[in-house]
């Protein structure tokens, strides 16, 4: 899907690296977009930081070190005894001592700064083009510091709330969940993070938001003169995305057929395709050139499909492959009778407006789409999220292609048990509902306590 709609091309020859063709681009750009905007809009400021990172720094903050150590991509030649320098995997240990020179007394908290940049992990898994890469090509990491603790968590519960909105936008269903202690982000005090459910079953992390405390900013030094005149270290967070929400709004909303694309996002809103006859050729294609003007003045994002090697049954097909939500086609009936004939990609359903009111009637069948496509999206993950009260029955549901909430007690040696014997991935308590009322009455399969929370189990990417 993603090769014939010339949006990825996955054969470049190096593993785990693929290239954006210049219709793949315009849907990145689009989404970016709208995650620079929320970030703009909440204080956060645009920095672009080297790609290399010091192999002194890298390895200052020890849990970091050691978890991404085996990741790493380092510079062997060129350096003529320099300091073995790395490629970015994320950027921390690479923004914390700029902190530390940009940051003096209180005055200069909270600093809230992001960039979007490639990131560089040694994947030696299976690679799957957008979501297991070696370069990690639309890596968007924002990094804040505060005076606080409880400044610093604010900027979390804002940053869950900004994800939500930016996946909301997308129409891309998701749960939010507290990672557990062994599987949180290296050097992280807590981790949230975003995940979806997939067509195969698979969940996909979409998202994370890290509170890393001091942890950092003790390794780095990075300190701030208080309003009473002490000495502290600042509180810091963390949070980003990648080119998986691509893929994800891709393969939640794609069908048989190719892409389909929200249309807040897609490249192309509407494709115009001029029934050409040979008595009403010239007639139609100016028609088609009118409505196009009209619709870029209107500020939809069009094009007329004018090819006359093809037929207009081959064209359909062509532009459903792309996912261009609307197809707006002009015949000599629509013609004679000042109409226009709209079909929209999710449904297929046809419409007939009147010219006059053709943009309207656009805008409209645009709300309308993507309303469709976040309530379907959003149906098959409810679908898909099961509760268990034994270990063996989470395990059947999470084979069978199913997200599975199990009572849990709390503790570590019981959660990381129930992974185990489920042969499942953990993607952490549930962040995003109320859970007391349900686990009142449940206990942990593993030590028969009464449970406090629910421990989601998948299989994942």
């Amino acid at each position: 899907m993603i090769l014939e709609s010339e949006l990825y091309d996955y054969r470049y020859p190096v593993k785990g690296c693929y290239v954006w063709r210049p219709y793949g681009m315009k849907l990145r750009r689009l989404v970016e977009s709208y995650i620079r905007k929320l970030l703009e809009d909440s204080g956060h400021g645009e920095v672009l930081f080297p790609v290399f990172i010091p192999h002194e720094f890298f390895s200052k903050e020890a849990e970091h070190f050691r978890n991404f150590e085996n990741e790493v991509f380092w510079v062997t030649k060129g350096l003529h005894g320099e300091e073995r320098l790395i490629l970015r995997p994320t950027s921390e240990t690479a923004i914390m001592p700029m902190f530390r020179l940009w940051i003096r007394d209180h005055t200069d908290l909270p600093l809230k700064v992001y960039q979007i940049v490639s990131v560089f992990r040694a994947e030696t898994k299976t690679t799957h083009p957008m979501i297991r890469l070696r370069e990690i090509s639309m890596f968007k990491e924002a990094h804040t510091a505060h005076a606080t603790r409880d400044d610093a968590e604010r900027q979390v519960r804002e940053a869950v709330e900004m994800y939500r909105k930016f996946f909301d936008y997308l129409c891309i269903p998701y749960l939010v969940s507290m990672r557990p202690d062994w599987d949180k982000f290296p050097g992280a005090v807590y981790t949230i993070a975003f995940d979806t459910i997939m067509p195969d079953g698979k969940t996909l992390q979409i998202g994370t938001v890290h509170y890393l405390g001091e942890n950092f900013s003790r390794v780095f030094d990075v300190k701030f003169l208080t309003q009473d005149g002490k000495i502290e270290y600042v509180h810091t967070t963390s949070y980003g995305i990648s080119e998986r929400v691509i893929a994800t709004l891709l393969a939640v909303h794609g069908d048989d057929r190719g892409l389909c694309i929200p249309p807040h996002v897609a490249p192309i809103q509407a494709v115009i395709i001029p029934i050409m006859y040979k008595d009403v050729k010239e007639r139609a294609l100016q028609e088609a050139r009118k409505i196009l003007e009209d619709l870029r003045q209107a500020s939809i994002r069009a094009v007329v499909d004018d090819r006359e090697d093809k037929t207009p049954g081959w064209k359909y097909y062509y532009w459903e492959l792309k996912g261009v939500p609307v197809r707006i086609e002009i015949g000599p009936r629509d013609i004679e009778e000042k109409k226009i004939t709209l079909v929209r990609r999710d449904t297929f359903e046809k419409y007939e407006a009147s010219r006059d009111e053709l943009v309207d009637a656009l805008l409209y069948l645009f709300s309308e789409i993507e309303k469709n496509l976040r309530e379907e999206a959003w149906r098959f993950l409810n679908s898909r999220l099961k509760l268990a009260s034994r270990v063996d029955e989470a395990h059947k549901l999470v084979e069978e292609g199913n997200i599975v909430e199990v009572p849990w007690c709390g503790k570590n040696e019981c959660g990381l048990k129930i992974q185990e014997r489920a042969n499942s991935d953990v993607l952490g308590t549930p962040l995003d509902k109320e859970i007391s009322g349900i686990v009142t009455d449940l206990r942990c399969p593993v030590c028969g306590e009464r449970a406090n929370t629910l421990l989601r189990l998948a299989n994942r990417y």
